[in-house]
């Protein structure tokens, strides 16, 4: 009997996977599993002949993310669903979690569709402290910038910022930066085919001069033991979660991986926190930064196979 396929899907730009999972193939085939690595757009590979197809460095999807869905749709077998995958890939769906009962960043959401001058993207700034500005549908935080509310020359730059992404057709998140993110960072919670797995821990990212127009930025990520609070709250955030997919999809879904941000809600309190973000299409999973992790994620995947 033959060792099962199964497909790693990246972009073009990526054609050997993202740096941090460049270890994955070499863990497959240690798992007796044919590894394959295929730009999700190639249009000369067979994905009826692609075994399971497991979505990871697909950065470029928020380009055309129509394209990338429908592509999604007409793959026999792929992880995580492209209905799942359809809804994870707008930012809208913070809206539905928040309605949910769960704590989200508050977000001012600036459409396309309103035709708003630049006056009107003015007053629907903070009138006082740093901002987020940017799209609801990205990858790896291309798009974003914070800026300065009281500093007329920041203030220029996120209008110029959020009538840029506008005219392309997409809808503007404005999120008040939490200064207690300088303070803790944020903590990303990872499950893997429904269980609790493993926890990193990001430093802050959004530095007050940061921009990212069209480059992934480099994070600072560390390993440590979650808190109990925090798994409570990250399964508090997934039996949310696999609520509003049975809503979307008629049923239930097991996913192969779920990344969970969340971070603290007030300075000091280890027990309320806000999701920032839920990621379930091409968001790092930090395999590189501890073996177990790629051995946890690689396993994760060889179970699927058997299905």
């Amino acid at each position: 009997m033959s060792d099962p396929i199964v497909t790693l899907a990246t972009s073009k730009d990526l054609p050997k996977l993202d740096v941090d999972e460049a270890g994955l193939p070499d863990a497959l085939r240690e798992r007796h599993i044919e590894p394959r690595i295929v730009a999700w757009n190639d249009p000369d590979y067979d994905w009826n002949d692609a075994g399971v197809v497991v979505v990871r460095s697909v950065r470029d999807y928020g380009r055309d993310p129509q394209a990338f869905i429908s592509w999604a749709r007409s793959v026999p077998r792929i992880l995580n669903h492209a209905d799942i995958m359809a809804w994870n890939s707008d930012k809208h769906y913070l809206r539905e979690l928040e309605a949910a009962g769960l704590p989200t960043i508050p977000t001012t959401w600036l459409e396309p569709e309103e035709n708003l001058t630049k006056h009107q993207v003015h007053t629907r700034f903070p009138a006082h402290g740093d901002f987020v500005v940017k799209p609801a549908v990205s990858s790896g935080g291309r798009g974003t910038g914070r800026y300065t509310a009281t500093d007329p020359a920041s203030r220029s730059q996120a209008i110029l910022h959020a009538q840029h992404e506008l005219a392309k057709g997409r809808s503007v998140m404005v999120q008040r930066y939490l200064e207690n993110i300088d303070r803790t960072g944020e903590v990303s919670l990872i499950f893997l085919n429904g269980l609790a797995s493993y926890r990193v821990e990001k430093a802050p990212l959004l530095h007050p001069r940061f921009r990212s127009a069209d480059q992934i930025q480099e994070e600072v990520v560390s390993v440590s033991e979650a808190r109990e609070s925090e798994w409570r709250w990250g399964e508090r955030v997934r039996n949310v979660l696999h609520g509003l997919i049975r809503e979307h999809t008629g049923r239930d879904h097991l996913l192969l991986f779920n990344r969970v941000d969340i971070v603290p809600a007030a300075p000091g309190d280890p027990n309320e926190f806000y999701v920032m973000e839920i990621s379930l299409i091409d968001g790092s999973l930090y395999l590189s930064l501890d073996e177990s992790h790629l051995n946890r994620f690689a396993d994760a995947i060889a179970v699927r196979t058997a299905w």
